[in-house]
């Protein structure tokens, strides 16, 4: 889990005491290639840090998968809608590869975040950093192009981004 410490320490300060008390919130998981980190249907109760492997999330229409985002190592995978509202979510999250995971429990993390204000705080900052990634990744979509071909995709790679084509194709 010293991945996980230093992840969080390069956001903000975080004691060896405060690591103590985040500790019983977490859990360690190892997810095989294509198992589900998270239903379409069900709520989100976990924050899903990503120590190593990558996974994505997608969704279905007509039996046609729709990719929508990568999660790779060192980030925070999760359905923010669905954990902090409780609303069911409206897309799978699934290892693309054999994934070591670091679970956060949501009740557990919740209760520990009422005692413990630096917990609260890097929880804050954590989500923060997933919405800006997030900002970023819808950011692309306004860019001006000509077509949806080559100087599209040399736009995104330039700008460091990663995309995954409707087809499920990687660009980066």
């Amino acid at each position: 889990m010293d991945n996980l410490l230093n992840y969080i320490c390069s956001l903000t300060p975080f004691s060896e005491e405060d690591w103590e008390y985040l500790k019983p919130a977490l859990t360690k998981r190892t997810f095989a290639r294509n198992e589900l980190l998270l239903r379409e249907g069900e709520v989100c109760s976990s924050l899903f840090y990503i120590d190593a492997g990558y996974c994505k999330s997608y969704y279905e229409i007509d039996g046609n998968i729709k990719n929508t985002e990568l999660f790779f190592e060192n980030e925070i995978a999760t359905n923010v809608t669905s954990f902090g509202s409780g609303l069911e979510s409206k897309y799978n999250i699934i290892a693309c590869e054999p994934l070591i995971a670091i679970v956060f429990n949501k009740d557990k993390l919740f209760e520990l975040s009422k005692q413990h204000p630096k917990i609260e705080n890097s929880g804050r900052i954590c989500l923060r950093q997933f919405a800006v990634k997030q900002e970023e990744f819808l950011a692309i979509f306004n860019l001006p192009f000509i077509s949806t071909s080559g100087n599209f995709i040399s736009k995104i790679a330039f700008l460091g981004h990663t995309i995954i084509s409707p087809s499920g194709e990687v660009f980066s």
